[in-house]
């Protein structure tokens, strides 16, 4: 069997899986594993670019999904005009007042001649800043938090439409890895990894407790979306009528259709992004990060800027799980920051990535899709099977009961017996690097 035919092979097994559970379960329950394995194709791509491509491991994958998440609040949701009066414009103020002492502190530290003079200048400057920071946001933040707290008390977004928050969210993931990389790609391996989990928990810490932001954990709910609604799909008279003629619950079938419509959009972003990244991994500048990977100081020795790359590189993979994210928001239809958990997701991100293969495109979006499955339907699938193993057992046996109840953690035992196969049987991934 030739490896692109394997390929396929693979895929198709995907399908099937994907399949049977339309036929064994529900359309509607196929669906959603469709959507999420979309997403986390998605998602999966943008850190095969970090990893895969320049060997930057990236454990703040969370921090980035939660920022794109964010978009589709701050694009979509319709502006709050009584908390903009409230506090609005005075704490957008005080934001961009913190962010002229923030450079202005770095022009000192570039400008002035090392020594007393300078580090003294930089504390007065930070100091008063951060008081007259504080002196101007933290009222506007009360007061706007005070209006309708149980309904609003947030500033809301701008009313734009949502498919406009995906780019957003993209741009926002951005902007925060180009701010991250500036500080942290200049430390070895370990210590970014640490570097970028610990400034993922800063950002959803930040998003649970700036109510004025996105609601904090009081959700965001009721968000715009790109397709119809199912009740509005239940009240159409043509429809119900056209589900009657072809036999179909009107019903369940505007669910099914809500969801295909989400497939048909998700669908075309994944196209459009892994046909750029295949595009960008066979170009020069493609091989050019793979060469950096390979032998940093080989590269550094042909003139190759490795810090400047590995900048580029970060910024565009965080700016795909950015875009993840905001599709992820805008398919639940609220902002939940309390659901963000980088340690459980990010690992489950990285299983994708090593399970699919390393530095190939096709194989981290094969590890979305699978992994996204098992993660799904391992639990209904042990709940059935320890119900079979016990069956012959006493009702009320401590044994019985203990099996029961362990099936709801064979989920992260499964993803561990699926990565320990696939390295000691294919080391390289399911779809190896060419």
């Amino acid at each position: 069997m030739s490896v692109n035919w394997r390929n396929v092979s693979l895929f198709g097994l995907v399908g099937a899986l994907i399949l049977g559970s339309g036929f064994l379960q529900s359309w509607n329950v196929a669906l959603v594993l469709l959507n999420m394995g979309l997403v986390s194709a998605i998602m999966s791509l943008g850190v095969n670019m970090q990893w895969g491509y320049a060997g930057l491991f990236n454990v703040g994958i969370m921090g980035f999904v939660a920022l794109g998440g964010l978009a589709p609040v701050l694009v979509s949701m319709p502006p709050v005009g009584e908390a903009w009066a409230a506090g609005g414009v005075r704490a957008i103020g005080a934001l961009i007042f913190a962010a002229l002492v923030l450079i202005g502190a770095v022009q000192i530290w570039k400008r002035m001649a090392k020594g007393m003079a300078r580090s003294l200048a930089m504390l007065v400057l930070l100091v008063a800043g951060f008081f007259i920071f504080r002196a101007i946001f933290d009222p506007a933040v009360d007061a706007i938090e005070s209006v309708n707290p149980a309904g609003t008390g947030y500033l809301g977004g701008l009313g734009l439409p949502i498919l406009l928050a995906w780019p957003v969210g993209g741009l926002l993931a951005a902007g925060a890895a180009w701010a991250i990389g500036k500080t942290a790609l200049g430390l070895r391996s370990d210590y970014l990894a640490i570097a970028t989990l610990g400034i993922a928990e800063i950002i959803i810490a930040v998003m649970k407790n700036e109510d004025w932001l996105a609601r904090g954990v009081k959700n965001v709910v009721g968000l715009p979306r790109p397709v119809p609604y199912e009740v509005d799909l239940q009240n159409s008279a043509s429809f119900v009528a056209r589900m009657d003629a072809w036999g179909f619950d009107p019903v369940t079938s505007s669910s099914v259709v809500v969801k295909l419509g989400y497939a048909g959009l998700f669908a075309v972003v994944l196209l459009i992004l892994i046909w750029m990244s295949q595009a960008a991994l066979h170009s020069p500048w493609g091989r050019m990060m793979r060469a950096i990977r390979d032998n940093e100081v080989a590269a550094e020795a042909m003139g190759k800027d490795v810090t400047r790359r590995h900048l580029q590189v970060f910024i565009l993979g965080s700016a795909v799980v950015g875009i993840a994210g905001a599709m992820m928001t805008t398919l639940d239809g609220q902002l939940t920051p309390g659901t963000y958990q980088p340690l459980r997701f990010t690992f489950l991100v990285w299983v994708m990535v090593i399970v699919g293969g390393s530095g190939n495109n096709w194989g981290a979006v094969l590890g979305g899709f699978l992994i996204w499955f098992f993660w799904v339907q391992v639990e209904p699938i042990s709940h059935w099977l320890m119900g079979l193993v016990t069956s012959g057992m006493a009702d009320g046996s401590a044994i019985k009961a203990h099996l029961l109840e362990s099936t709801a953690h064979m989920r992260l035992l499964t993803m561990g017996v699926i990565l320990l196969l696939v390295l000691r049987f294919s080391p390289r991934g399911l779809i190896p690097e060419e």
